[in-house]
């Protein structure tokens, strides 16, 4: 299991004393300061984001206050601009983003973990299997990711890295988070893909793809990583957090009753959720994807320190700015939000 290490200490993340004082209890009953927010999210029919969809389609957020618009963008990398440029209050989006930001003098912070395990599988036309037996046959291929520079891309190209190869030995294609995903594969667009459920699923149960890394489970991420490798976050700008606290919490808050949800909630209640263009068309197959991705969400919405230390190993591998990064974890994450979220 993950070891449960964390830097508590309101002082030590910025967001200073007046916020610690409010948090636990004035703060849950408060107006939000901004109860309309604009949400930035790169794939949200995927698994990845099924707690943000939750939050959405049960109320939590309304429960909390606060009226969202959701804006879907194709990759999680495209997200991220937004919140950036200004367009965007929050972002559902991974979190090795709020490391590279920091890097680069953005205060960009996750304030909940949403998954644990990236849930990514990386996997082959079936009618290549002669040709790729593993990631070392990957040199000349074609790559579908959702977008380049976002967490699917980002562990195709640690995967070639501990293959041997280059990152630029295959060529990533972003093919979206959904329908276009499996539709690449079937017309023979791609090689190959490096994705999340529920297009995984719907290519295994037609027979088009072979996987090879799956990190869905535990034991699949720690085969590639070495440890837990956090995944989708919320993350935010520091500066509205100290803005808008209430706000703040209030979000995190819906996202924290979403994961409770999941954690007791069955396939079918799930697919019963869930706008029904997100099933592809098979209500059966959605719930398995479930079945095969709910190890990897969130029980607490904290990022461990041993989560940490492993996506700076891959970030550290991958980029040559991250190479000698002194990026201390405290910046990335600050856990006071989800510590004091009321469910």
């Amino acid at each position: 299991m993950e070891r449960r290490t964390f830097l508590i200490g309101t002082a030590s993340f910025g967001i200073g004393a007046s916020l610690a004082g409010i948090l636990p209890a004035a703060a849950q009953d408060a107006k939000p300061e901004k109860p309309d927010l604009l949400i930035g999210v790169g794939g949200k029919p995927l698994l990845y984001y099924l707690p943000l969809t939750i939050a959405e389609r049960k109320g939590f957020f309304k429960e909390e206050g606060l009226n969202v618009t959701i804006n879907d963008f194709a990759g999680g990398s495209k997200s991220l601009e937004g919140l950036i440029g200004g367009s965007l209050d929050v972002v559902a989006g991974a979190y090795e983003h709020t490391i590279r930001m920091q890097n680069k003098g953005q205060d960009i912070v996750a304030i909940c973990n949403l998954g644990r395990f990236p849930g990514i599988v990386i996997a082959m036309r079936k009618d290549l299997a002669g040709e790729i037996k593993s990631m070392a046959d990957m040199k000349g291929r074609k790559i579908g990711v959702t977008a380049p520079g976002s967490s699917t891309a980002l562990m195709f190209q640690y995967a070639m890295l501990k293959s041997g190869l280059k990152t630029d030995d295959a060529s990533l294609i972003g093919v979206g988070g959904g329908a276009g995903a499996v539709a690449a594969v079937k017309s023979g667009q791609i090689d190959g893909l490096s994705h999340l459920d529920p297009v995984i699923a719907q290519l295994q149960y037609d027979g088009d793809i072979n996987v090879l890394l799956d990190t869905r489970t535990e034991a699949g991420t720690r085969a590639l990583f070495g440890g837990p490798n956090p995944a989708a976050t919320v993350y935010i700008k520091r500066e509205f957090a100290k803005e808008n606290p209430i706000t703040t919490q209030k979000t995190v808050n819906a996202f924290m009753k979403a994961l409770k949800w999941i954690s007791s909630a069955s396939p079918d209640d799930v697919a019963s959720v869930v706008p029904e263009e997100y099933l592809l068309g098979n209500r059966d197959l959605y719930m398995q994807a479930f079945k095969n991705s709910k190890e990897m969400y969130s029980p607490d919405g904290m990022v461990t320190m041993e989560g940490y230390n492993s996506m700076m190993g891959v970030l550290k591998a991958l980029d040559p700015d991250l190479a000698n990064a002194d990026v201390p974890f405290e910046k990335t994450f600050d856990p006071t939000f989800a510590k004091a979220a009321k469910t």
